[in-house]
């Protein structure tokens, strides 16, 4: 129900490093640092999709207070238990999936010493 805060939270901090680092990110010797772009695209698209699912799913309303779990007595709770074992682990999963990804590249994209 609320799983896609933590990595909804993780893409916005992700997008205002890269908005604010640009420049310094496209000179970057860093396979990773030049890399953030991606990151960015996996927290933002996942973050989408999963809003998307709970709002099917009817864990999202339209109406105030938006989470289902809030408008139960200990919601709030249950909804900060969630993100602390569903969206902690899923963003760090993503960012280690962005992390094997970036050093494969890096390291298709080097030249082959003979």
């Amino acid at each position: 129900m609320s799983c896609f805060i933590v990595p909804l939270a993780q893409a916005m901090v992700t997008s205002t490093y890269r908005k604010v680092n640009e420049k310094s990110i496209e000179n970057s010797h860093s396979a990773l640092k030049r890399h953030i772009p991606v990151l960015e695209k996996m927290l933002w698209g996942g973050s989408v999709m999963l809003v998307v699912d709970h709002i099917i799913n009817g864990e999202l309303t339209w109406r105030f207070p938006f989470f289902t779990a809030l408008e139960e007595a200990g919601g709030g709770a249950v909804m900060l238990r969630e993100m602390l074992t569903v969206g902690v682990p899923m963003s760090l999963v993503i960012t280690a999936v962005w992390v094997v990804y970036a050093l494969l590249k890096e390291r298709k994209k080097a030249p082959v010493a003979q």
